[in-house]
C-alpha cells in the first residue's frame, strides 16, 4: 500500500547530483518533483512493491540524465503517467 512508503526514503540531494549535473541544487529539485508525482499520482492502493519500483525506475531514468533540467515539467508529468499505466 501507498501509505507504508515513505517518500523521503527516496529523494535526492544535492550530493547525488554534483556528479552529473553543473546546477545540482536545481537537478535534485528537479528530480525530487518527479519523485513527487510519482508518489502523487499513485493510486492508493498501489503494491508497495509497484510503487517502490516506480520510485526506482524515476531514479534509474532521471539521476544521470544530461536535460533533467531542462525538460518541462508537464512533459515529466506525462511521462510519470505513462509509468504508472505500464
Amino acid at each position: 500500500m501507498k501509505s507504508s512508503v515513505d517518500i523521503h526514503i527516496y529523494l535526492s540531494t544535492v550530493e547525488d547530483m554534483e556528479d552529473w549535473h553543473s546546477d545540482a541544487a536545481e537537478a535534485s529539485d528537479v528530480l525530487n518533483e518527479v519523485l513527487h508525482l510519482m508518489y502523487d499520482k499513485s493510486d492508493v492502493d498501489i503494491s508497495t512493491d509497484t510503487l517502490i519500483q516506480k520510485l526506482e525506475s524515476v531514479w534509474e531514468t532521471w539521476h544521470k540524465h544530461p536535460d533533467l533540467t531542462f525538460i518541462d515539467v508537464e512533459d515529466l508529468s506525462n511521462w510519470v503517467d505513462q509509468e504508472l499505466n505500464t
